[in-house]
């Protein structure tokens, strides 16, 4: 699952801005789902079609047991997501998933049955592809409904572990950038395995390196403040703290950064001063710097990676000390 590049920039936009960058995440998790959509009645349509004349059930052989299918793809649409399966049978191989979602399907077909039996209910779906309609019963129409909500899940949970995993180093070079710390001082390039961990470094004038934490979440999370304290961490930067998060971190010696308040990203510039990193203080205006700072960092493409090649581009003089700026302006 991927972000684009756009909306890695709208986001650090609104990180930077102290505002809630949710909205961008909402707008890609609709938009997938509606394709999602589309596209699984378009399949359904056919699977119905091709299998109109036979006794056995259509949905079990054409959206659970196809070899076409991938395993992500058969747990969805039995109900399932990957997880769950992990979870149960702490394997996710191809024929696990397939069990496993046979089993959850006949269970859950079972229980519809038994519900709209027992309720003398009705419903139906009736999709129409290229002229072409396709009538699904009260039990078809119900396992179709499951499937999509199972699905609609799966993308809210992917999408928000995504983006955050993907805006983190973007997010720090452009706070970098912003304060003019030279590409020296933060160049994640060629890090130690031991360096690894942490989402992002800093590095003083002796190499001394500062492990961070970038943390998007929700105020009070306190998954936030474990993974800083477990990973001896110098700083955190995050879009919301909670005042018991503040507290705990200024206890361990921990510099922290909450962005979503005015003018919360000039905070990092007591980080910079306190690690003794070279910066300049930013005055400017954000937005128009940030038009100059974002094209270098990102490209509007798909970023299949969380860590872009293109955030550092060193230039290739082979007297190049990187401790020029990545942005002048």
């Amino acid at each position: 699952m991927t972000v684009t590049g756009i909306v890695i920039k709208n986001i650090i936009r609104k990180l930077l801005a102290g505002q809630d960058y949710r909205s961008e995440v909402l707008t890609l998790i609709n938009a997938e789902f509606l394709q999602y959509v589309v596209d699984f009645f378009k399949r359904i349509t056919l699977a119905k079609l091709d299998n109109e004349k036979v006794t056995v059930d259509w949905y079990r052989k054409e959206l659970l047991c196809s070899d076409s299918l991938s395993k992500e793809e058969v747990a969805v649409h039995s109900g399932l997501n990957m997880k769950t399966i992990s979870n149960m049978y702490n394997s996710a191989s191809k024929q696990i998933v397939l069990e496993a979602s046979l089993e959850h399907y006949d269970t859950l077909y079972d229980a519809i049955n038994s519900l709209t039996k027992q309720d003398n209910i009705d419903v139906a779906l009736t999709i129409k592809f290229r002229d072409v309609s396709v009538n699904l019963n009260i039990n078809e129409s119900l396992i179709v409904i499951n499937t999509l909500a199972v699905k609609r899940s799966a993308l809210r949970g992917g999408y928000w572990s995504t983006a955050g995993k993907q805006v983190e180093k973007p997010l720090m070079i452009a706070l970098c950038a912003l304060f003019k710390v030279p590409k020296k001082y933060y160049d994640q390039r060629n890090l130690p395995e031991s360096q690894r961990e942490s989402d992002f470094y800093l590095f003083d004038d002796t190499g001394k390196d500062y492990p961070g934490e970038v943390k998007l979440m929700g105020k009070g999370n306190p998954e936030s403040a474990d993974a800083v304290y477990a990973r001896d961490s110098r700083f955190l930067v995050a879009n919301k703290l909670s005042g018991t998060n503040k507290q705990q971190t200024d206890s361990e010696g921990i510099l922290w950064v909450e962005l979503q308040t005015e003018n919360g990203y000039k905070r990092f510039e007591e980080v910079l001063k306190t690690l003794s990193i070279p910066y300049q203080p930013f005055t400017g205006d954000l937005q128009g710097t940030l038009d100059k700072i974002l094209p270098v960092i990102l490209s509007d493409d798909v970023q299949d990676s969380v860590t872009p090649e293109v955030v550092l581009t060193e230039s290739e003089q082979l007297n190049d000390s990187g401790s020029e700026l990545l942005v002048k302006f």
